[in-house]
């Protein structure tokens, strides 16, 4: 919840992180739909969007396990530099990696993501030189519509993903503007050490954590070293600054890591101002960072225009319109972030996250329950359906779920609030003392909600003024959360209300 306008995202987002900001531009709905029993067969016809297209991960040839990341990230980058081409509709990073390692056919996969073509193959890297061999299949024949292989020096792959590009777009019949290798190449680097240390960065968020974080930051600021123009690595080391501020940074560093990610995603934008990560970080910073929803709101208004089909984008946008009052503009966005990310958990909690905040708690409880179905072990999913369920006045189904993961903080706020509304008094008061064990006073805000929901409007008050002295990133959706609702007509609540800036 600290990090709760993006909660991610990713998160999730991550770019969130383990996602990254991808810019895919997949916008067809998310699969063929079963056919009602007594319809015509032809109605299940398998009739993806045309120019759709798919990468999976390029296999790593080079016999060295630790060479993973190189391949993978050299087929992220290919990814984005095929969703610059606008009329392609390229599945997001996030789904299209969920095939790696796995037996599974093309046809499936082509199924599964709705797509009409699908990009494959493999990468050999030695010290100087990459071999890179590409084919791309028609999803509906399984014929090759087109393939190659590619020999360059490592200060070359910048280059090399705009001409696999071009040729998959030519093979697609694609009509390519001018402007394309321009808008492929933007904000990347030619140094092939600052290219490596770049893409061993984005490895060490795939894995969200205190150290990753610290690891990631440390890997930009090497590709920093080594490129000072990499707009890319200036956007995304912000991006991890501001989730490490958010997250895990001691009380006493949080704001140096906030100042960081400000001064980062500034120089991203006046390094390239057309691109999208740069503007992207920028909102996000503005709206966990400085608590300024109404300039993050502009920042990401310009990178969504930037990068239109972009889920990770969508996502933060969306969340940030529904904080502010753009409920049914935010939640339209958030459901384009799933048909975009079809076999992403995250992407449907986020979803439901949205919905709760716009208090559809059967919505957001569905939602939750497929991200559930895809990630069992996505914590924050068990939170919002017991909280959602909570919401709907289903005590005991509340409890249920969030008893089942008792070991996450996030729930025990749950049962904080549920075993109160069933009269178990002293049970709620543990689980407050749990999440004060794990937590601390970073859940500044959540004791306020649960106070507040308590009836102890007060002691609910006085936590909200410590949140807001330590600026915690929960005020962000203050005004949409329902939780919130006892305190509105108190002065003290309006008054620290007006101290934050929501756009009118």
């Amino acid at each position: 919840m600290r990090l709760a306008t993006i909660t991610v995202l990713v998160l999730a987002l991550g770019y969130l992180l383990a996602n990254r900001l991808g810019l895919s531009k997949w916008g067809a709905e998310v699969g063929p739909t079963p056919a009602p029993a007594g319809q015509n067969a032809s109605a299940n016809v398998f009739a993806p969007p045309p120019h759709s297209i798919a990468v999976l991960p390029f296999v790593n040839m080079s016999g060295d396990k630790e060479q993973d990341y190189f391949s993978d990230g050299l087929t992220e980058e290919l990814l984005n530099s095929l969703a610059a081409i606008n009329e392609l509709q390229v599945a997001a990073r996030t789904s299209a990696f969920s095939f790696k390692g796995k037996d599974t056919d093309i046809g499936t996969i082509a199924r599964r993501l709705n797509v009409g073509a699908v990009l494959e193959g493999s990468v050999r890297r030695s010290s100087h030189t990459v071999r890179i061999t590409a084919q791309l299949i028609d999803a509906a024949t399984g014929f090759h519509l087109w393939s190659k292989a590619y020999d360059r020096e490592l200060g070359d792959v910048l280059t090399l993903q705009t001409q696999i590009a071009s040729a998959v777009a030519d093979a697609l019949k694609v009509t390519l503007l001018a402007d394309t290798a321009t808008k492929i190449e933007l904000g990347g680097s030619r140094n092939p050490a600052a290219f490596d240390a770049y893409l061993h960065a984005t490895k060490a968020t795939d894995t969200l954590g205190s150290e990753n974080y610290l690891s990631a930051i440390v890997a930009y600021t090497e590709a920093i070293r080594l490129d000072p123009n990499y707009a890319l690595a200036f956007a995304g080391r912000s991006f991890v600054q501001s989730l490490y501020a958010s997250q895990y940074a001691p009380r006493s560093a949080v704001r140096r890591y906030f100042d960081r990610s400000l001064a980062d995603a500034r120089e991203a934008i006046a390094l390239a101002p057309e691109l999208a990560d740069g503007h992207a970080a920028l909102g996000f910073y503005l709206a966990n960072g400085a608590l300024d929803l109404k300039q993050a709101r502009a920042e990401l208004e310009h990178a969504r225009a930037l990068a239109p089909g972009s889920a990770h984008i969508l996502e933060i946008s969306g969340l940030i319109d529904v904080i502010t009052g753009r409920i049914d503009a935010g939640i339209a966005d958030l459901q384009h972030a799933v048909k975009l990310d079809p076999l992403n958990a995250n992407s449907y909690h986020v979803l439901g996250f949205g919905y709760y905040l716009a208090h559809r708690y059967q919505d957001a409880h569905a939602a939750n329950a497929e991200a559930i179905s895809l990630d069992p072990d996505l914590l924050r999913a068990y939170e919002y359906v017991g909280l959602t369920d909570y919401q709907l006045g289903k005590f005991e189904a509340a409890r249920a779920t969030c008893e089942a993961r008792p070991n996450y903080w996030g729930t025990q706020w749950c049962l904080a609030l549920t075993y109160e509304k069933l009269g178990r008094h002293t049970d709620a008061q543990g689980a407050v003392s749990k999440i004060r064990a794990m937590q601390g006073d970073t859940a500044a805000y959540q004791y306020a909600a649960i106070y507040a929901q308590w009836g102890d409007n007060p002691k609910a008050l006085e936590w909200l003024e410590i949140a807001m002295r330590l600026r915690d990133p929960g005020f962000s959706y203050i005004r949409r959360d329902p939780l919130m609702d006892p305190l509105r007509k108190e002065p003290r609540y309006q008054a620290i209300e007006r101290e934050l800036k929501f756009p009118t």
